[in-house]
């Protein structure tokens, strides 16, 4: 049964309390991020081995931010596809994309469902699902709930829409939208009109994949691994966490981002939503190195709990 503490009248809201993250406070930090000094890191970026996804085992590729291709129980799917050269409404301003996608649209092996977290900028590009829809006009994907309009308004009726731990069938894998402590909106006038989740993807075998999207850190976490502990894989969120005055609220810093893990009983976690875009304070590079720290000091193995480069593939 799905509850409805999340749900309000024209939207949707966080059900547990946490630190404000509104408008003041963006006014509030938002100048000092934009004048503040910063090094552009030189990143490496592979090719990925594509010759993975010709092969029966599971394998992904990290392509940049919150985007991997991912084969699953023989399935491909993509998840929150940002192929663009800004996060952003606009073509001339807004977070630059510091390291190119490691695939272009052309390139991917056909994906049988995209997973869409939620409507920022940084997670849902117009320009990337208009190409993935032209290329590939059976392409189905899952959204969160009050997003399926945004799609529709665009022609594409291929859409899959969810409540939190409201469940579907879709392209032979069994998808479960799952809380996240987010937040909504593509203007200023639409803030939390359509909700945000996670995602956990169950293959005909019952293996779990969990897709983070973009949170902070809540009791929901415990809530997913109390209803699907253990995942097999676990794509979680490391970076966009400063200051944490302000997005404590909404962004997992490394070691929240371990506590998913063991929140979860991962076997195997993936970092995030690092090194793509600057979008927040930290050094660009800096959360692996508090990731490692982070994992150190839960006694968690490095190994279990990878960092790739862009572009990397790996098998599982």
């Amino acid at each position: 049964m799905t509850s409805r503490q999340h749900h309000r009248p024209g939207g949707f809201r966080n059900p547990h309390a946490h630190p404000r993250h509104g408008s003041g406070e963006l006014l509030k930090w938002l100048p000092k991020f934009l004048l503040q000094p910063w090094q552009r890191p030189d990143f490496p970026l592979r090719t990925p081995d594509l010759s993975a996804f010709d092969e029966a085992r599971d394998a992904l590729t990290w392509i940049g931010h919150s985007t991997f291709l991912v084969q699953w129980g023989g399935r491909r799917l993509l998840t929150d596809p940002v192929f663009g050269a800004r996060a952003s409404p606009i073509g001339f301003a807004g977070p630059r994309r510091l390291v190119p996608p490691a695939l272009r649209i052309d390139q991917l092996p056909k994906p049988d469902l995209v997973l869409i977290s939620h409507n920022h900028y940084d997670h849902l590009d117009e320009g990337s699902v208009r190409r993935l829809a032209r290329r590939h006009p059976t392409l189905t994907f899952v959204v969160p709930l009050g997003l399926k309009a945004w799609f529709a308004a665009r022609g594409w009726h291929q859409v899959v829409e969810l409540d939190w731990w409201q469940s579907a069938e879709v392209g032979g894998l069994r998808v479960h939208a799952v809380p996240a402590q987010h937040f909504s909106g593509r203007t200023a006038r639409d803030r939390n009109r359509t909700l945000w989740c996670g995602f956990i993807v169950e293959d005909p075998a019952g293996r779990k994949l969990f897709f983070a999207g973009d949170t902070g850190y809540s009791p929901d976490f415990r809530d997913i691994g109390a209803r699907f502990a253990p995942v097999d894989l676990a794509l979680i969120p490391i970076g966009a966490y400063a200051p944490r005055w302000f997005m404590k609220a909404m962004h997992v810093d490394p070691d929240e981002a371990v506590q998913i893990h063991q929140d979860l009983q991962s076997r195997q976690s993936v970092a995030m939503h690092w090194g793509t875009f600057r979008l927040t304070e930290e050094p660009l590079d800096e959360p692996p190195q508090r990731l490692r720290a982070a994992l150190a000091a839960a006694g968690v193995d490095e190994q279990r709990f990878w960092v790739l480069e862009h572009g990397e593939t790996r098998r599982l």
